[in-house]
């Protein structure tokens, strides 16, 4: 590909091998006309959604053992989707998201690098209001806290498009700007319970690692009374 080298990884999910064709390193770069620019990604930031980070990882592994027929879900700066692309082979109702303009041609590369039909994919800035893509009743994503700004953008982001029961788990590895998207939900009547993980193969604990799993409506409220 012009601009860019790929390389292809095998990972393990649920049991099952799942084929990912990503960049094959860090300073991968591809010039778009401008498109990275116009979506507010530096050259500096460019190549990190064509990674495979440990959160995704965690977050897919943990979303596989979940049961979640019938609910309508969205992970959000999806980078490699691994996670949409685990849901969607089990059956759920997934639709990916990011703002990278590379973004949905490497998923559609990914889903046919692992027999998976077409996924849903849409273009979605944290920052910027698109009624046209309704609410779900999930929302999940991994290590997207990696600036201090994102937490506000992201709470905006689900108090739009979060149903008013709604779920949102996140995968966060630790670098400190968890805390601010806790104080921002909590007022949007979000119940917060955190799991310190090991996010790399043989960390000892305690663990800069979380997942973040968020409820509000009905369930919240039994939560919280526990």
């Amino acid at each position: 590909m012009p601009g860019y080298e790929l390389k292809t990884v095998a990972v393990p999910i649920g049991g099952r091998e799942y084929l990912l064709c990503i960049l094959s390193d860090h300073q991968q770069f591809a010039a778009d006309l401008g498109a990275a620019e116009l979506a507010g990604i530096s050259s500096a930031t460019w190549p990190h959604f064509g990674q495979l980070w440990p959160a995704g990882s965690v977050l897919a592994e943990h979303l596989a053992g979940l049961a979640l027929a019938g609910k309508r879900i969205l992970e959000i700066g999806c980078g490699m989707a691994l996670s949409s692309l685990v849901l969607h082979r089990l059956g759920a109702d997934i639709t990916a998201s990011d703002h990278h303009p590379l973004a949905g041609e490497f998923l559609a590369r990914n889903c046919l690098l692992n027999d998976l039909p077409p996924l849903p994919y849409v273009d979605a800035h944290w920052d910027r209001p698109d009624a046209s893509l309704g609410a779900f009743d999930l929302i999940v994503a991994s290590d997207v806290l990696y600036e201090r700004g994102h937490a506000q953008g992201i709470a905006d982001f689900i108090e739009r498009h979060c149903a008013a029961d709604g779920r949102v788990i996140i995968a966060d590895p630790g670098r400190g700007n968890a805390g601010a998207l806790r104080r921002l939900l909590l007022v949007q009547g979000f119940v917060c319970h955190e799991e310190r993980l090991a996010f790399v193969a043989g960390a000892l604990p305690p663990h800069r690692g979380m997942l973040l799993s968020f409820q509000r409506g009905r369930v919240a409220v039994e939560l919280a009374a526990e």
